[in-house]
């Protein structure tokens, strides 16, 4: 039987963010999918196991879902809209030049995955087990992103401040570096979300220096 909260996600207290706004069994439903997934993969739990997870009788997950893929959609899909929409704030609040801009796009980057480690870790990793519609619909979030990340370095290409050969192999490499942050992270550890946001800002500054 899943445990509603795995003791990571357990010390950072909040599993969903704000965006998540179901509420009594399907948010149970969403919370165990979401440990479920994370602990061993989307095709590795039944519904049953979720049901029994969420307290619920598996004949009642069927009035909040008509399939297993409809939780991994809701959450693959809610973890690249955090991840676009914390993006789109650091753009706005960055201003025009490049290298501001580009310090606050990865310290969102790395701040939503150290913030929601278990959400953004299912997000990335069992995308690929979604149908091709679903995964479309949150592809389309995922270019987004990655078009803010390009559109900032190609700026300062442009502007003389970044020197990079390679502006897509820069975003991939700054990127990844991001999305690891959810594996490593502990709340409970020496260092807090801002510190490592601050610093893996400064590391990507000199990929592009």
């Amino acid at each position: 039987m899943l445990e509603t909260r795995s003791p990571r996600a357990q010390a950072q207290g909040v599993l969903l963010p704000p965006r998540a706004t179901a509420d009594g069994t399907l948010r149970r439903l969403q919370e165990a999918a979401l440990v479920g997934f994370g602990e061993r993969g989307y095709h590795g739990v039944s519904m049953r196991e979720l049901a029994e997870a969420a307290g619920v009788r598996v004949s009642s997950v069927y009035a909040h879902v008509t399939a297993k893929e409809d939780l991994l959609f809701a959450l693959t899909l809610m973890g690249h809209e955090e991840h676009n929409a914390r993006l789109r704030d650091a753009v706005a609040a960055a201003g025009n030049d490049p290298g501001a801009r580009m310090r606050a796009l990865v310290v969102a980057h790395a701040t939503v995955h150290a913030t929601y480690p278990l959400l953004t870790s299912v997000a990335n990793k069992e995308l690929h087990a979604l149908g091709a519609d679903n995964a479309a619909t949150v592809m389309a979030v995922r270019r987004d992103s990655e078009r803010l990340l390009l559109e900032a370095v190609e700026d300062g290409v442009a502007a003389g401040v970044f020197h990079c050969p390679d502006p897509w192999l820069a975003v991939a490499a700054i990127g990844g570096m991001g999305i690891r942050v959810a594996e490593w992270y502990d709340p409970a550890g020496p260092f807090e979300v801002q510190q490592v946001a601050d610093r893996y800002a400064e590391f990507a500054l000199k990929i592009l220096a």
